[in-house]
């Protein structure tokens, strides 16, 4: 059985406070984007003695197998239900380090692929649940919706909210950004407007108005994501971010509109769809 996790984007990225447990409040609204990884899994041969076997593919993903979330999920699984071995073959596009959350899609698809392969009858309440011990947003990738996310992200209240039509460019220069430098340059504030509200208004407003607060911290030390932004918008983009706490950038153009090329972003990783 195959599967294509796709990826979201964050529009708008607030970091209200910090938390009594060292964590921060946010609050953001994830959209998904039709970059997608692909996942089949096959059970084993019933007589091997191979518990699982994760091949991948595509984008190197450095750690040991066993810390792979498409692994977790499956042992998460196994530790509940009589699952037999499998056979996990994982093709990343999706980059890592991205902001994107390919990673979190990855063992949030393999949860559900593992429901319909095996017959388990999880209700999505359920999936959700798995999912959510997996990581913070794994759960949204259960459902896909445009969804406004707060607490660590993790809290998730679907919004009416359609790009339809719209084209979106992102960019992903070869640089990593971890979790603790994005939050180490962070001062935690109420934002002027709600996000809900500024979500509501026209995409060309929302250069003005919809901020990542990690733009802040991150584009100092890593003038060129801050560079990838402008070039963006100097190509056209009606609205241009940074996703999450990655170092990914997305624009938006209008239907209409010549995106800009890959030849434009060198050896960047580049993606463009219509939505």
């Amino acid at each position: 059985m195959i599967v294509f996790p796709c990826c979201k984007i964050n529009l708008g990225l607030n970091v209200t406070e910090r938390r009594p447990d060292g964590y921060h409040n946010l609050e953001t609204i994830f959209y998904p984007i039709p970059l997608a990884d692909a996942l089949e899994v096959v059970p084993l041969k019933k007589d091997t003695d191979i518990p699982y076997r994760l091949t991948q593919y595509g984008t190197v993903i450095d750690g040991p197998v066993e810390k792979n979330l498409v692994v977790k999920a499956y042992l998460m699984l196994k530790a509940d239900y009589d699952l037999p071995p499998v056979d996990m073959h994982l093709y990343k596009h999706i980059p890592s380090g991205a902001g994107l959350g390919g990673g979190s899609a990855d063992a949030a698809y393999m949860l559900c692929l593992l429901n319909t392969l095996f017959n388990l009858q999880l209700s999505e309440e359920k999936l959700i649940d798995y999912a959510s011990r997996l990581g913070a947003d794994c759960a949204f990738f259960v459902h896909g919706r445009p969804t406004f996310a707060t607490g660590i992200g993790n809290i998730f209240t679907p919004i009416d909210l359609d790009l339809k039509g719209w084209q979106i460019v992102i960019v992903k220069p070869d640089i990593f950004v971890s979790t603790p430098e994005a939050f180490r340059g962070i001062t935690p504030h109420k934002p002027t407007l709600p996000l809900l509200d500024i979500v509501k208004q026209p995409v060309g407003t929302w250069r003005q108005t919809m901020l990542n607060d990690f733009e802040d911290s991150i584009f100092p030390t890593h003038p060129r994501i801050a560079e990838i932004k402008e070039q963006l918008y100097k190509a056209g983009a009606v609205f241009a971010a940074m996703s999450g706490s990655g170092s990914s950038v997305f624009g938006l153009f209008e239907a209409n509109q010549v995106v800009p090329e890959k030849r434009a972003f060198q050896n960047d990783f580049y993606f463009s769809r219509r939505l």
